[in-house]
Parts: structure tokens; sequence; C-alpha cells
């Protein structure tokens, strides 16, 4: 008992001297990002302000290598990611707020199904921000080193937000990662997409539905979104279907990614040809649309064509399940109509 008492006690005191070792690096660290951002030219006081909040999250370290890698196929992961509730409440919140809702769709030309599932899936429409520091995390995980010159960028990002007093520093909060606001933009995503649609001289992602719903569609606008198209749907291959035809699997840059869905993409009357019908087993529609086939899981899984508008959600989260639960989300959404 003595013994097992002091091999405890020294594991608390070794822990502690490691804790303590990490502060007093990360002081260091942080010292040098202040140089770092005064040469580029940042306001003494804003830098002060902004680091005096920040401290080494040993929270946000572990999240960031525990993420979880629980395997599961895309049957299990819909009904979780879209459950009933959340399609029932996404079409009640697209009723109250149908006014700017359609109002925002038409002038960045994105239907308002689509924007209310990406704030859905995203914050679970503007409910669930995350409750952490931006700063913080930003400097926690640049300080980690695995990914410091993406995490310097996104803090650069971070302090030019608040130099533009788009949120003040008490209230910058986010997700341990530093994604923030109703649509969960990082902070360079937040520079080059939010919008300040109510003209009050702020890009309120916070707490401003109006400037959340004008960002997201702005961000689906810039990258490529095409409202003359849906975003595909789930198909039925013929019996010994050649994979050659579906969209390569393990790429590592979007770069490559889009050359793989080149190789892929052909005319819906190509696919016709080639024996994919809609889940139904009916024949596709007879329109000039070119589409990629996806396969999120294996060639057993779900299939899908998916038209140019998939490839802006792969923008927005490089993940065939996610863009996969936007667009099952927003067909929910959408039919029957509001």
């Amino acid at each position: 008992m003595i013994k097992k008492l002091a091999v405890i006690l020294c594991s608390v005191c070794l822990s502690g001297s490691v804790v303590a070792k990490t502060q007093a690096e990360f002081q260091t660290y942080l010292s040098d990002l202040k140089q770092e951002a005064i040469a580029k030219g940042y306001d003494s006081k804003l830098i002060d302000d902004a680091f005096a909040t920040a401290s080494y999250k040993e929270k946000v370290v572990s999240a960031d290598k525990n993420q979880p890698e629980v395997k599961e196929t895309l049957e299990t992961y819909l009904p979780k990611r879209v459950p009933q509730w959340k399609i029932d409440r996404a079409r009640k919140l697209y009723a109250e707020n149908k006014d700017v809702l359609e109002q925002v769709a038409k002038e960045f030309g994105v239907q308002a199904r689509f924007i209310v599932a990406l704030w859905g899936l995203e914050s679970n429409f503007g409910t669930i921000q995350g409750g952490h520091n931006v700063i913080s995390s930003l400097v926690t995980l640049a300080f980690d080193g695995r990914r410091e010159a993406l995490y310097k960028r996104q803090l650069w990002a971070a302090l030019d937000i608040l130099k533009s007093g788009h949120i003040t520093l008490d209230k910058f909060k986010g997700s341990w990662a530093g994604a923030m606001g109703q649509t969960q933009f990082m902070p360079t995503s937040f520079n080059a997409y939010a919008v300040d649609y109510n003209n009050d001289g702020r890009k309120d992602i916070w707490t401003t539905k109006e400037d959340a719903f004008a960002s997201i569609a702005n961000y689906l606008k810039q990258e490529g979104w095409n409202d003359s198209l849906t975003w595909g749907r789930q198909v039925k291959l013929p019996e010994n279907f050649d994979s050659k035809y579906v969209l390569k699997r393990g790429t590592k840059t979007r770069k490559q990614w889009l050359e793989y869905w080149n190789d892929s993409e052909r005319s819906l009357a190509d696919w016709q040809a080639l024996g994919v019908r809609k889940a139904d087993g009916s024949d596709l529609p007879n329109v000039d649309v070119r589409a990629a086939l996806v396969m999120p899981d294996d060639i057993n899984g779900r299939m899908y064509l998916a038209y140019d508008n998939y490839k802006v959600f792969m923008h927005w989260n490089r993940s065939y399940y996610f863009a996969t639960s936007v667009g099952y989300l927003s067909d929910r959404i959408g039919y029957p109509k509001i």
C-alpha cells in the first residue's frame, strides 16, 4: 500500500513538473509571438490585450490529438447527424426566418434550404458555438507544433477580426480548434466570407442570424455555387459495376481530389448508359448535367451522383460524410415545400 502511494505521489510530482515546464515554455513562445505580431504591424495595445487572455490549454491539445476514430458507415452516421428532430427543427426555423432567408437566397443565388442545413449541422442552429477563448486555442495549437504554420495563420486572422471591431475580446469564443460563431468559420474563413448583412458595422456571426445566413451564402457563392443545380442524388448501380468509374479515395490535397473528380465526372446520359439509375430504379433525369460518382463507404454502401455544388460542400469540409449530410438535410428541409 505504501509502495503504491509512493508511486502515485511520484507520478503526481512528475506530472506537475512537466506542466510547469510546459507553461514556462509556453510563456516564452507567447513572448516570441508578440514580437512577431509587432513586426507584422499589429497595434501594441491590441497585442497586449489579446495575449493577456492567452493561456496554455492542455484540453485543447488533448482534443486535437485524440479526435475520435470510431469506424462507422453512412448508414449509422446519417441518423445520428440528421435525426428527425433536427429535420423538424430546421423546417420550423426556416418558416420562422423565411423572409430574411429568402431575401439572402435571392441576393446571393443560394437556395435557403442549403443555408439552413449548414447552419443546423455546424452549430445546431446557433445554439452550440463553443466556449473556448479563441486566442488561447490558436496559440496553444500553434505552440503544440504539429501544424504551427496553419494555426499561426489563423492567429493573425483572429487579430485582424479584433482589430476590425467585429467582436469584443471577452466574447471572442469558439470551438477548441478556433472555429467560431453560428457558421463555425475559422478566422481566415471569417475574413474571406463573413458579411455584415444588417449594416451595423460588424460582421457578427455570433449573435446576428442575418449576418450568419448571409455569410454562409457568401461562402457558397464565392466557391462556385450554381443555383440552377441541386447537390446530387442517391443512385443504384447495376450488378458487376466497374469500380474504375467511382471517384477515387485517399487524396491528401484538394488539388488531387479535384483531379480525381474530373476523372470520374460524366454526363447524366453517360451514367445512364453505364446502367446507373435513381435509387428507386427509374431513369436518371434527361438533362445536360455532369456528375461524379461518389462512394462515401465502399461499393456495397450508398452511392451518389454528385454535381458541382457537392464540390463546394467539400471545400467547406473535405468529408464525404459531412457533404452528404448537408445535402441529405437540405432535401428534407426543402421537400415538402415550406
